[in-house]
Parts: C-alpha cells; structure tokens; sequence
C-alpha cells in the first residue's frame, strides 16, 4: 500500500511542474510540504534560500525543531493563506504559506520564500492559481489511496484478528499479492496515542508520518494500519532483528510523533516478541498491546515496552483492569508498606531482591554499614512474617513490588482500547 503522500511523492511529476512553474513566475523559491511539513517537493533556489532549506534539500526533511515551529504556528488549521513569521535562531526565513485543502482535506501546505520586495496582487493570485490545481492533484491521489488503505487496514485486521479462518484468509492474500513475504523474521509493533486534544485526524496523520518510514526499511518490508489515536505494524525482516535494532526504531516513532503533535503528547510504543512466520502475526500483535500496556503503566520505560524484556510483568499484564488492583497486593507486603518505616524498609528491600539477596551488594548500592542492613532486614522479616532466606518468600515479596509499580501507574481505562477486530 501507497498512501497519497507518499505517491505525490514517487509519482508527483505534475506536482513538481506545479510547483517550478509557480517559482519561475515568481522568481521565488517554492516548496510543496505535506501537513505533517515533510517536503513533497521544491523548486531551485532564487538566492533567497535560508538554513533551513538547505538542510531539509540536503536531509530530505527539515530538522524536528523546524518542524514543531511551523506545526505551532498551527498553519494545519489556517483556513487562508498567511505570513509563516521567521526565526533567526532557527535559521528560518518568512514564508508565505498557503494550506491546501479540499473537500475538508488538509493535504498540504505551499510555502513561497517571503524574502525582500513584498507579494504583489497578481503574485499572490498566480499562487492562489497553483494552490487549487495542486489541491485537485493531490486530492485525486488520495481518493485512489484511501482504497488500497482501507483493503489493506481489512487484511491486517484479519491477519492480527481472533479468527483463525479469516487470519489464513489473509495471509494468503498478503503473500500472493506480494505485499508482505511468509517470513522469516516477524515482528509486530502495536502505538498508541492517548489524552490528546486536536483536530479530526490530527492523531492519525501523525501516526502515519511516524510509521511510514519503517513501511520498507533497508532490511525489512511492513504493513500499516492507523485508526483514530492508535497503529499497528507489522514488519517482515531478512534477519533477525535485535533489541537494540527495535529500540531504535520505537524511539525513532516516539521522537517523530512527539515532534508532531508536541512534547506533551502521551505516546505508547509497544514492540511483541519475535516470530518466525507470518502466519504468527497474531500472537506477536498480542504481545505488542501487553507491552503498550507496560509503557503506559511504568513510567521508567520511557513510553516503549519490549515483550521480550518485561520478564515477570507479562503476567501481570495480561490481566483485565478490573482485576490488576490493590487485591493482588500480599498481605505480609502489605503489613510493610504500612508501617511507620515503610518507606525505608520497602527501599531496602527491593534493593534487596534486585541484588538477588546479596548482603555485600545491597549495602554498598544503598551505602549502609552491614550492621544496619542486616537490622532492616531483621525488621522487614518480623514485620512481613516471612523469612528471606527462603526462596518462596523472597519471590512473593518481589512479585508483590513488581505488582505495586504497575498499580501506581495510570488505569488503562484512560488509553485508547483495544480494538484489534476494529482495524477492518
């Protein structure tokens, strides 16, 4: 599948005279970017190209910093032609910017440099000219992409889905028509947007800007699937990839979708295990939602969650949210947490189990003379009840804390749901 951006991108021959025609008349450079400020394409320069032009002709984007200007400056929402104000810091010169729209669309923005003698009259309506023909162009491609958009949203829906008949179905079609290979290597990568207040389709356009370069990797082939505030992926590599490869990637997403819609934006990165058909799709896409779950309720992950590093919380996880509560907490934890050295003593104690019981370890990460460790450690075990130099005790205690983490965080109640069926 091919969106439209990306096929004004590979096909945008007619776009392209558009927007050189238009610079010649001006004498003016001219860009054509898509909403998210991503260049479709550009004129020459005209001796008015600033440090921001340059780097976008020489990196093929403009520098997220760049990017959140123009985005703040909320030209997405214009509804006329404006002065897009420069900034010296960035080494951005004025532009004229002009959002195209069509039918309710937001397909774009053309960007004339606003550089020396002001627009005339018969300039500006010379750009309102290109603007509308760009706007039929780039509409017409949508309308042709949203097709192959919605087959493909279908397919992958099925592929992920709970219905084995239809996750065949859809295999098969996925490979005879070539749009993803039978493996060897499947990964499936589940994000999700959440609290955000914006625009119709705001959230989905960045996410589709986020997770399209990941679509052909140098090493990987993938198909996407964005509805409202969440996307699925679903990547076929020639090797098997490594954590660190995924890593990569997930803050790559989390970068661009930050850049897009802000700072602030609450984004859920999560990556499932690693499969070795596509036929397994499913169970990987399964692992994926879990591990979002996890970057939304443990903070320390940073916004991305990897099925093959959550260990224990996998269990837990995968628990309903009615069901993950204060309950689940042990009682002999309990009594810990709640007494007036609590604090301290849950401290040392998870230091404790985190250093696999090792008295020499423990006392040197929390800088306590042994004598005072092994005091604490007398109190934890006649306030808990439990002896922990039994290995049973020691796993409830460590469960119990893995437990409380995930019960401090968010409920999932606030994310957006999982809808996986709903992808078709």
């Amino acid at each position: 599948m091919t969106n439209w951006i990306q096929r004004a991108r590979s096909g945008g021959e007619v776009l392209q005279t558009l927007v050189d025609g238009l610079a010649e008349e001006l004498g003016r450079s001219v860009v054509l970017d898509d909403p998210l400020v991503r260049m479709i394409c550009t004129s020459r320069h005209f001796g008015d190209e600033d440090r921001v032009r340059v780097r976008t002709l020489l990196q093929g984007i403009a520098d997220d910093e760049a990017i959140r200007y123009v985005l703040s400056q909320g030209v997405g929402q214009w509804t006329g032609p404006g002065i897009l104000p420069g900034r010296d810091d960035l080494g951005l010169r004025p532009r004229y910017c002009v959002p195209i729209r069509e039918r309710g669309h937001m397909l774009g923005i053309l960007m004339v440099l606003a550089v020396g003698d002001p627009l005339t009259e018969g300039e500006i309506a010379a750009i309102d000219r290109v603007a509308r023909t760009v706007a039929a162009e780039m509409y017409a491609d949508r309308l042709a992409s949203d097709l192959d958009e919605k087959r493909n949203r279908q397919l992958l829906g099925w592929l992920v889905g709970s219905d084995s008949a239809l996750r065949c179905a859809a295999h098969q079609r996925l490979v005879d028509d070539g749009l993803l290979p039978a493996g060897p290597h499947v990964v499936v990568t589940s994000v999700a947007v959440a609290g955000q207040r914006g625009p119709s389709g705001e959230i989905a356009l960045a996410l589709r800007g986020a997770l399209e370069p990941y679509r052909h990797a140098r090493t990987a082939r993938g198909l996407l699937a964005v509805e409202q505030d969440r996307a699925v992926l679903v990547q076929v590599f020639d090797g098997e990839p490594t954590e660190d490869d995924l890593d990569l990637q997930s803050r790559g997403i989390l970068r661009s979708l930050r850049t897009f819609l802000g700072q602030e934006a609450e984004v859920m990165v999560g990556v499932g295990g690693r499969r070795t058909a596509l036929a397994d799709a499913w169970i990987s896409h399964d692992q994926a939602r879990v591990a979002a779950r996890a970057a939304r309720r443990l903070p320390r992950l940073g916004g991305i969650g990897d099925w093959e590093r959550l260990g224990e919380f996998t269990m837990f996880l995968q628990l309903p949210d009615s069901a993950l509560n204060d309950s689940l907490v042990p009682k002999p934890l309990r009594r810990l947490l709640d007494d007036s050295a609590g604090s301290r003593l849950e401290e040392t104690l998870r230091c404790f189990l985190e250093n696999a019981g090792s008295v020499p370890r423990t006392a040197e990460v929390l800088e306590l003379h042994r004598t005072s460790l092994y005091y604490r450690l007398r109190q934890i075990q006649e306030i808990t009840g439990l002896d922990l130099d039994d290995g049973a005790h020691r796993l409830v205690l460590h469960m119990g804390l893995q437990l409380l983490d995930l019960l401090q965080a968010p409920r999932d109640g606030d994310l957006p749901g999982d809808r996986a069926a709903t992808l078709g």
